[in-house]
């Protein structure tokens, strides 16, 4: 009896476990077949077949010497266009993509499975992400790097809007029903190849782009940014503001792209979690091995190899992780292309004889006002003759690739060698021009003045400084916070003797970039003289003067004018003007380093723009700043 309760214990837990073990493979079957075909699955299948094709031993693979040449060939092309894909290098991003489509069209991705994938023939399955994939494929084709440009302007998707999230407020902003709708009345008919094609960007940005903005980084727009809106990952708590609109957005599901001057939320785009948010910006600073992003070191400011600058913040340093990359188109910009108003041959010509005439300037300015952009369109006024030395916080002008044929050499600081440093080198480098990329700190600013004075012949450089009084004060603080000086008016007298003029830029609320006014900065000599009557006067008389010479005195130290700013070009109503005339001895100056026939165009520009006006400085005719 008890032998008969054991076998049939025994068989019902034998029967158990081949039914558990059947049930559970045929389980993880199903999964399998489940995932295949999605894109999650796919990114499996590359990777793994990515990681036998650099991994295979071929020692062992019975290949013949030439056989075993190529493919260690291909192989070496391979590894080296996976790291360098990751730093922005548009030929190795389309190497890996044509190795991945290889993958995809010899694996089981046909034409009857691909839509498994990605339901490209079901609008109404798509995801708006998915339609906007296959939207700026269809742009991208017909258009490259304009492809975004292009579709913006299209349907008008820069204009501003109302935004049902705030009461009244407006914003920039392309919604999902903005892309729905541009699809549904685009009507794309997708081949196979264009269906693998999108597939295949999207494992690639996956795997070792940048997610969703991986193809928006590489379009001719101004820039790119992601977490810089909605909700921190650890915000958990109650902030009573849901409604009727649902979930609020979290910091992962923020895409902005900068166009043309505008600040435009991408709202219908998201990088999915905030681990796919942390993984683009781990990767995205990483050209040149500038250091690691920690908690200790929380921001990092890098360049890409296509000369986009990029900025990484993160925990503790920012309450979430972000990034910023700032695109400078590297084609031949000049100042006919970037000055457009009314009257525009003003400030165009001006411009050009500020550099022909080795005038130090600043290009002031708000960010996004295009300040780097000029600067690129003003060293092509420069003479070739004259050798160019940069220094910059990262490397954003690349006047190189501009003009490969000049003699022309960036430096940037690093974490061995101070700017300080490496102005010290430039000073032996026979430089002629000495550019600085950005004034943003004070340690720049002390460079610049030391640049402008012992050098080099002029200086060029950018600055945010919104007027002209505030940048003399900016850059005269500057130099007492580094103790350069001690005695804020010999430091402002050092920097107005230092300034030539300064060009500001502005950006409208439409988005419109022009100059607002180009400004003389002109020192002023000290006129008050010290009385000496006390020499032959008597004891009460001697008091008196002395008294008066302390008034002297005083007001030198306090009130003392020390420059005059003035406007020789502003923008009003829509066109450029001549305002005040540039001073004489300006115009003397700037003629001694032209050309014999540059110095006459310039005195004729002069004549017929302030023609009748006094070239010279009173004090009725200026606005005075002290």
């Amino acid at each position: 009896m008890i032998s008969v309760l054991i076998l049939t214990l025994a068989l019902s837990v034998f029967t158990y476990f081949v039914f558990f073990s059947s049930s559970r493979a045929s389980s993880e079957t199903w999964l399998v077949e489940a995932e295949k075909y999605t894109v999650s699955g796919v990114l499996e299948m590359v990777k793994q077949s990515i990681n036998n094709m650099t991994k295979t031993n071929l020692d062992v693979a019975g290949l013949s010497t030439e056989a075993y040449k190529r493919e260690l060939s291909k192989r070496s092309e391979l590894m080296s266009a996976l790291k360098r894909c990751v730093h922005g290098s548009i030929k190795d991003k389309r190497f890996v993509k044509d190795v991945i489509f290889d993958i995809l069209d010899n694996s089981y991705i046909t034409e009857s499975t691909i839509d498994d994938v990605i339901p490209f023939t079901s609008a109404q399955r798509l995801s708006v992400i998915d339609q906007f994939d296959i939207l700026l494929h269809k742009y991208k084709s017909n258009y490259g790097k304009e492809a975004f440009s292009k579709l913006v302007e299209t349907y008008q998707l820069d204009k501003i809007k109302t935004t049902a999230y705030e009461k009244g407020a407006q914003a920039y902003v392309i919604s999902q029903a903005d892309i729905k709708a541009i699809y549904n009345k685009e009507q794309i008919y997708l081949s196979y190849i264009d269906k693998l094609q999108i597939l295949t960007q999207r494992i690639y940005q996956a795997y070792k782009g940048f997610s969703v903005i991986d193809e928006l980084r590489d379009m001719n727009i101004d820039g790119v940014s992601g977490g810089v809106s909605g909700l921190v990952e650890d915000d958990g708590s109650d902030i009573g503001i849901m409604n009727q609109l649902g979930k609020l957005p979290q910091s992962y599901e923020s895409v902005w792209v900068f166009y043309k001057g505008k600040s435009i939320h991408l709202s219908f785009l998201s990088f999915g979690s905030y681990n796919e948010l942390k993984r683009v910006c781990q990767n995205i600073y990483r050209y040149n091995n500038p250091g690691m992003l920690s908690q200790n070191v929380g921001f990092k400011v890098n360049d890409m190899i296509d000369g986009s600058r990029v900025v990484v913040v993160r925990p503790d340093f920012s309450e979430s992780w972000a990034f910023f990359v700032r695109k400078f188109h590297l084609n031949h910009v000049t100042l006919d292309m970037l000055i457009k108003d009314e009257n525009c041959q003003l400030p165009i010509g001006l411009i050009r004889y500020l550099a022909k005439g080795g005038r130090i300037s600043s290009i002031t300015g708000s960010q996004g006002s295009g300040k780097t952009t000029l600067l690129m369109a003003m060293v092509s006024e420069i003479y070739g003759t004259l050798t160019l030395r940069i220094q910059e916080m990262a490397f954003e002008l690349h006047l190189r690739k501009l003009y490969p044929y000049r003699n022309i050499l960036s430096f940037k600081e690093t974490s061995h060698i101070s700017g300080q440093k490496g102005l010290d080198v430039q000073k032996k480098t026979d430089g002629s021009v000495n550019i600085l990329g950005e004034v943003a700190t004070d340690e720049v600013a002390a460079w610049m003045i030391q640049m402008a004075q012992v050098a080099s012949l002029f200086t060029l450089f950018t600055h945010h400084a919104k007027t002209a009084r505030d940048l003399v004060l900016s850059i005269r603080n500057s130099l007492l916070k580094c103790d350069v000086f001690r005695d804020e008016k010999i430091a402002e007298e050092q920097v107005v003797n230092v300034l030539n003029f300064d060009i500001h830029l502005t950006r409208d609320y439409s988005g419109k970039r022009f100059i607002e006014r180009i400004t003389e900065i002109v020192p002023v000599n000290d006129e008050l003289e010290y009385p000496e009557e006390y020499r032959d006067a008597t004891s009460e008389m001697a008091m008196q003067q002395f008294m008066s010479t302390m008034t002297v005195f005083f007001k030198k130290m306090t009130d003392k004018k020390v420059y005059e700013a003035r406007d020789v070009v502003r923008f009003e109503d829509g066109r450029y003007i001549s305002s005040q005339p540039i001073s004489r001895i300006q115009q003397e100056a700037m003629k001694e380093l032209m050309t014999l026939e540059d110095a006459s165009a310039f005195e004729e520009f002069v004549h017929k723009n302030w023609e009748g006006q006094d070239h010279e400085y009173t004090s009725t005719d200026v606005d005075v700043i002290s």
